[in-house]
């Protein structure tokens, strides 16, 4: 919930054959107060909800047309925006993922094509729904050496393992930034820990730790999907602001310890992404654990500001050609689906 990614990619949705500029639009704070008050809420058509999807989808045509007008091209240069929207809702095992954001609204804004609503088909087909960036790591990869993990560490952590033939298995690996951010906001009032700051001054409380590994999410055999307040920092209650934070950092990582031990296999190298990579303690966190090489994107020559912005332009376009966007083994459905909703420009 900090703000709007937007990249721009060359693809046919097979190959990535260009990659363009990117920008970032942050959230001013009402308007996140605002769309944190629909976490958890199953979308109706009230008020409050309306009023902040269209904003939402305001904010996305804002990013979109900076994005366009500062690469020197116009609306008709670009084929498709994919457009993911924000999640406030998923509950894939009651057949439920809600996604806030207009895209006939936002094609109507920006004059060019929108997809969206990448996950209800997944889901209505039993799928997790989740993740779907998998298929765009395997795309980035195919000149990696591999077995390779590429671990998107967001609200919630993701983790897409590919083979050296080139299937992936994905699944969420449990919490990522989003439980560190709503500790540090109620015990210091600011949005998150930057760089691991906080939680390099205080110490990991491992009784709590323990605690928190319990969890039997991290039993369940993978496909496998978590909503962002899946988990909870009740535990920690006594803690200093420091020794939570540290506390915290050590759970996403021990986390990714335990799905690392349910992958088909030890992946040569561990590739970053995500908000997750800029904190440093998280990172040697990761290093720490996991015992092979762990390295931000970055280091293969990848944008990891821009990568999930990447990943939903890349299935816009497989949305387009009707190929499959989701998997068994990525998100559990029963056979390869495709996905998105085309929305088109008034004339």
């Amino acid at each position: 919930m900090d703000g709007i990614d937007a990249a721009l990619i060359e693809t046919n949705g097979d190959e990535i054959t260009d990659f363009g500029g990117s920008v970032e639009i942050p959230y001013d704070d009402t308007f996140r107060h605002q769309l944190r008050g629909l976490m958890g809420r199953k979308v109706e058509d009230d008020a409050e909800t309306l009023a902040v999807t269209m904003e939402l989808t305001r904010l996305h045509g804002v990013a979109a047309n900076e994005l366009v007008a500062q690469s020197g091209l116009k609306p008709t240069d670009i084929g498709v925006i994919g457009f993911h929207g924000q999640t406030v809702f998923h509950d894939p095992a009651a057949g439920i993922t809600c996604q806030i954001g207009d895209g006939a609204e936002l094609a109507r804004m920006t004059g060019i094509r929108v997809v969206n609503n990448f996950r209800s088909a997944d889901v209505a087909a039993g799928g997790e729904g989740a993740p779907l960036a998998p298929v765009y790591h395997v795309a980035l990869s195919r000149f990696l050496e591999r077995p390779v993990a590429i671990l998107n560490i967001g609200g919630v952590a993701n983790v897409t393992w590919i083979s050296p033939d080139g299937r992936a298995v994905a699944f969420d690996t449990g919490p990522g930034n989003a439980l560190i951010d709503d500790w540090v906001r109620l015990k210091t009032n600011q949005m998150m820990d930057v760089d691991g700051q906080l939680a390099r001054r205080g110490h990991v409380d491992q009784g709590v730790l323990d605690k928190l590994l319990k969890h039997s999410y991290f039993d369940r055999p993978y496909p496998k999907s978590l909503d962002r307040d899946t988990f909870s920092f009740a535990a920690l209650e006594y803690l200093s602001p420091e020794d939570g934070a540290a506390t915290l950092a050590a759970f996403t990582a021990h986390a990714v310890l335990k799905a690392a031990q349910q992958l088909p296999a030890s992946p040569l190298q561990w590739l970053i992404c995500g908000g997750g990579r800029h904190n440093r303690v998280l990172m040697g966190n990761l290093r720490d654990v996991l015992g092979v090489p762990v390295e931000p994107v970055e280091a293969v020559g990848w944008q990891g500001d821009a990568l999930e912005a990447q990943a939903f332009a890349f299935l816009a376009v497989r949305s387009l050609y009707g190929l499959p966007i989701s998997f068994p083994q990525t998100t559990g459905t029963t056979k390869p689906m495709a996905g998105g909703v085309c929305h088109l420009p008034l004339a």
